[in-house]
């Protein structure tokens, strides 16, 4: 994993979801301001979902702080569309099915289930500023209580 302070690469192409509606941005055109980045497996799936509503819950005392909320998962637009309308999300979701993200922040892992083994991106948290540095990052991501986790984080900056 890139370490703190280290600028991460931006120039990639994500799929995002704002207000309901898919475009493709490119990643640096997103750091408009300091930017939480939190990354979870798949939508609809308990720990996710879990990870999602600590974050909608307190997505405006972020915006207060003045960061800006994206939530990155392989999933398809299409489903975030409707992820976002189940759980009542505002904040960004963003689709990378190709790890662009964990791969700019060397963050892909291995990985293991049903006895199958495979790489994907680290349940992580980052912290990133406008010019792409990592300010933070949050690598044992609490599910039940991850904005509680970027708060403290934030207070330490």
């Amino acid at each position: 994993m890139i370490a703190t302070g280290k600028k991460i690469k931006t120039n990639f192409n994500l799929k995002v979801v704002r207000e309901g509606k898919e475009s493709e941005v490119l990643f640096t055109d997103l750091l408009t301001k300091p930017t939480i980045v939190s990354v979870y497996m798949k939508n609809n799936t308990p720990s996710c979902d879990r990870q999602n509503d600590s974050l909608a819950a307190h997505a405006g005392a972020f915006e207060k702080l003045g960061y800006q909320l994206i939530a990155l998962s392989r999933d398809t637009c299409g489903s975030h569309i409707k992820y976002a309308a189940k759980k009542n999300i505002g904040y960004l979701l963003a689709s990378d099915p190709d790890d662009a993200f964990a791969k700019a922040t060397d963050s892909l892992v291995e990985k293991s289930m049903y006895g199958r083994t495979f790489h994907g991106p680290a349940r992580a948290a980052y912290v990133i500023g406008v010019d792409g540095t990592l300010l933070a990052v949050i690598d044992k991501v609490d599910t039940r209580d991850h904005a509680g986790q970027i708060k403290d984080v934030l207070a330490s900056l």
